[in-house]
């Protein structure tokens, strides 16, 4: 059943204590069923947007697909979050002009990462979202821990940027030292966003050390990919596949809720 969103905005999800869960989807069929399990916000996924039209990730290539994703999304009875890597630009102006283009079609969120680049570079385009549409949520992600040697100084002085350029929130992929999470949490003004590791702390655990917001990223996009792998090697050894299928007509049923919801939008 679809979350019940009157009233709360994307902003107030973000609940240190109580985080929101943010699954990654690649496309309406994705998406919608994961809405349709409850989940209040939905966010898509770079890498899961470039491998579906073979192109790479964080290389500034699928502007184009991205927005059209958010154009297929947007107007869903779900919040949504874009992965738009580093904004697909060096020019802040351009970098807002995307975020606009967004806002237009119904996203709520935009996260934009450094991919250790120049630190004033990402201030400058946050800044130039927020002064565009200061309604979008900008979760700033730094990647000191994700590429880079975890440098806690640096982390810091990243996030102190962002922060001070308007950031909502703050993302640190590759973060997983308990201690390490409750003293950013400590030290941040806004919520604090972390990657799910299934090698990492759990769900509960990041909830107790204040996180405000666990993204699942790509993950859920190479699950899938699994799936249908481990499913053709079942197939072929003549094992009937495991896991969770849905049925025909329940995926068709996806499609037919996206346009009632959407008939609903166009007459309210």
């Amino acid at each position: 059943m679809t979350a019940d969103l009157s009233g709360t905005s994307f902003a107030a999800l973000h609940r240190p204590g109580e985080p929101l869960l943010l699954p990654n989807a690649w496309d309406h069929a994705s998406a919608a069923a994961l809405a349709a399990r409850g989940f209040p916000a939905i966010a898509t996924s770079s890498l899961a947007v470039a491998a579906a039209v073979g192109l790479p990730d964080g290389a500034a290539a699928t502007r184009e697909h991205t927005v059209r994703l958010a154009l297929t999304l947007g107007s869903e009875p779900y919040h949504l979050s874009v992965d738009a890597e580093g904004g697909f630009s060096d020019d802040p102006a351009e970098v807002a002009r995307l975020a606009t283009e967004l806002w237009a079609v119904g996203v709520a969120g935009l996260n934009l990462e450094d991919g250790l680049g120049a630190s004033d570079l990402l201030a400058a385009k946050i800044h130039a979202v927020k002064a565009a549409v200061p309604g979008m949520f900008v979760n700033a992600r730094t990647d000191t821990y994700w590429s880079g040697d975890g440098d806690e100084q640096d982390t810091l002085r990243r996030l102190d940027a962002y922060q001070q350029a308007g950031a909502d929130g703050v993302f640190v992929p590759g973060l997983t030292d308990p201690a390490r999470i409750a003293g950013l949490v400590r030290r941040l003004g806004v919520p604090l966003n972390l990657l799910h590791s299934p090698a990492g702390p759990t769900v509960p655990r990041l909830a107790e050390l204040g996180v405000a917001r666990i993204s699942l990223g790509s993950l859920l996009y190479r699950r899938a990919l699994g799936a249908a792998l481990d499913a053709m090697d079942d197939i072929a050894a003549g094992r009937t596949p495991g896991g969770t299928t849905p049925s025909y007509d329940e995926v068709c049923a996806l499609e037919r809720s996206v346009s009632v919801s959407r008939s609903a939008n166009s007459t309210g």
